[in-house]
């Protein structure tokens, strides 16, 4: 279902050169050119675990896709956005599953547009960033943030809107807490390997969120019973599917088309899609554009405005506290 760097941890630019080479031997060496209508999808998934996981669960819903936009789509899994993002980059890859964070990524590095949103099987288009401790451990948000360097911390990948980019702003940043200056230790890793590590007392407190929380207790109760939360974030707009802007038009429509009515209306087809959309922990796909991400791009002001004080950047807060400005004005709910 799937959020500054405080340790940047991600592949480095060889790493990303080397998964990006992967991926064009995985589509046989074909790039579209722009505007011209491919004879093959290639649709990408974060799946921490790869495709034994994920693929289960979205590879009927690329069937059904295929099926409406008459070309074959095929799936590409990563363990992290920074991949993701550099695949739509190169035009690796030409549709997506992106959480808020690395959507914004997208359209601003991967010529990438929204076409829709994810609403979970509540029916909200929003969920929560989460700091989490092992049950019965006596950690309290208190302690957390009373500091001290006494215990081990799990963030999220840099690129990750809930692991990362909103405990930030709306936890530390907004108490002038450095993690690096807190906790004995600060480790980066995705949201299913910190709950893990702090289950089994690896770590201590980690960022999690609150879809991870449902999978986890679908996937394995027992671990997810060892896990509390301490904190809840604002609401953060939930993830989207991009794709590149020079798709051909035609095809373009398709795919949205396919995501806004699927699992829609009556009868046995759309009573199946719709279980695979609960497969998903979703309900449906919401029309959207990239104005529903304007909440991020107020968190990534935020952090930048910080990044600018600390270094004593005066143009620099200027320009992060204009953007800010901009943005609230625009904001009809607080995220």
């Amino acid at each position: 279902m799937t959020r500054i760097a405080i340790n940047r941890r991600l592949l480095g630019a060889a790493a990303i050169a080397a998964m990006t080479l992967g991926l064009a031997a995985c589509g046989k060496g074909e790039e579209t050119k722009s505007g011209a209508a491919p004879s093959e999808i290639t649709f990408s998934i974060l799946s921490a675990e790869g495709q034994a996981s994920a693929g289960p669960l979205w590879q009927p819903l690329l069937d059904d896709m295929s099926k409406a936009i008459g070309v074959p789509v095929k799936p590409y899994f990563g363990s992290n956005y920074t991949v993701l993002v550099e695949a739509m980059r190169g035009n690796h890859t030409q549709v997506g599953w992106f959480s808020a964070k690395p959507e914004v990524e997208a359209i601003d590095r991967a010529n990438a547009e929204v076409i829709a949103r994810t609403v979970n099987r509540e029916g909200l288009d929003s969920y929560q960033s989460t700091l989490i401790v092992k049950k019965g451990s006596g950690i309290t948000l208190d302690k957390v943030l009373a500091c001290g360097k006494q215990y081990n911390f799990g963030i999220g990948d840099a690129q990750s809107t809930s692991g990362t980019l909103a405990p930030m702003t709306f936890l530390f940043n907004a108490r002038g807490v450095v993690p690096s200056q807190c906790f004995k230790t600060v480790r980066s890793a995705n949201h299913q390997a910190n709950a893990f590590g702090v289950a089994t007392g690896v770590i201590d407190v980690a960022t999690s969120n609150s879809v991870n929380l449902v999978f986890m207790r679908r996937e394995n109760a027992q671990l997810a019973d060892q896990i509390e939360e301490i904190w809840t974030s604002p609401p953060v707009p939930e993830s989207g599917i991009v794709v590149r802007e020079d798709l051909d038009p035609a095809l373009k429509e398709k795919i949205r088309g396919f995501f806004l009515t699927y699992g829609q209306g009556e009868g046995p087809e759309a009573e199946r899609q719709r279980k695979v959309l609960a497969g998903l922990e979703y309900s449906r796909f919401a029309p959207a554009d990239d104005s529903y991400l304007n909440p991020i791009r107020e968190m990534i002001a935020d952090q930048k405005r910080g990044e600018a004080e600390a270094k004593g950047d005066k143009a620099g807060v200027a320009a992060a506290e204009a953007e800010l400005q901009r943005l609230r004005s625009l904001r009809e709910v607080q995220p």
